[in-house]
């Protein structure tokens, strides 16, 4: 593990969505962001991602059971769970830990949130729940997790926030952003029978997905009226 990874490529979005993750209002003193960098991913530190800087940010190799005590002091605990997604998913360029409140309350309702919005196909073909409620601060813990999210882009953790996952560190903001609209929804739509994307209707939201990610990443990467109150 090495400290100081400003000069690696990446790190200015790793600061920037660190930035609008929490000015959206997804983080409190918690929460992190990672890209992939070949073997190695670089995290934002234990420090308030508002004012986190590219020297701040920690490299960490991607390695299958690094115990939590290898870990440098200014390393989130769950890092693990970034590594765990890395090495499950070659496709995965950035992970996005975050704790929104309508996440912890989704999680504690349900063990798989239902698509009831078009945008919620970008999350994935399914918004899986991890059961286990425990920080997640060993690779044990981050394979299981990794194993819940399978091959979607976002994960509700219950009792512990949210992960997702994107081609960049904007993508996987964005969708936190999405995943937390989704949490809203289904809580909004308990006790009721809402009407539930079919197959052909989340392929074909999937499939419009990429340019319409990147513009509602610009929108919130811009937007500073876009905070969220819950």
């Amino acid at each position: 593990m090495t400290a100081g990874a400003s000069s690696v490529p990446g790190a200015a979005e790793v600061v920037e969505a660190a930035q609008v993750l929490a000015r959206l209002g997804l983080v409190s003193a918690f929460g992190h962001v990672s890209v992939r960098a070949e073997n190695e991913l670089m995290i934002t530190p234990t420090a308030d991602l508002a004012t986190v800087t590219p020297t701040q940010l920690v490299t960490v190799q991607i390695v299958p059971g690094v115990d939590g005590a290898a870990l440098p002091a200014n390393v989130p605990g769950e890092a693990h769970l970034h590594c765990a997604i890395y090495r499950a998913r070659p496709d995965v360029t950035a992970v996005v830990r975050a704790q929104p409140e309508s996440a912890l309350g989704a999680g504690a309702t349900a063990t798989e949130l239902p698509l009831l919005h078009g945008q919620a196909a970008w999350l994935g073909h399914r918004i899986p729940v991890h059961q286990s409620p425990r920080l997640i601060r060993d690779a044990r813990l981050g394979d299981a997790a990794a194993r819940s999210l399978g091959d979607n882009d976002a994960l509700v953790l219950r009792g512990n926030g949210a992960v997702t996952t994107g081609t960049s560190p904007g993508e996987a903001v964005t969708r936190m952003w999405l995943l937390e609209t989704a949490c809203r929804i289904h809580l909004a739509t308990r006790g009721a029978d809402p009407m539930v994307l079919d197959d052909d209707d989340i392929a074909a939201w999937r499939d419009a997905a990429p340019p319409l990610l990147r513009r509602l990443w610009h929108h919130l990467r811009t937007d500073t009226s876009s905070r969220r109150t819950t």
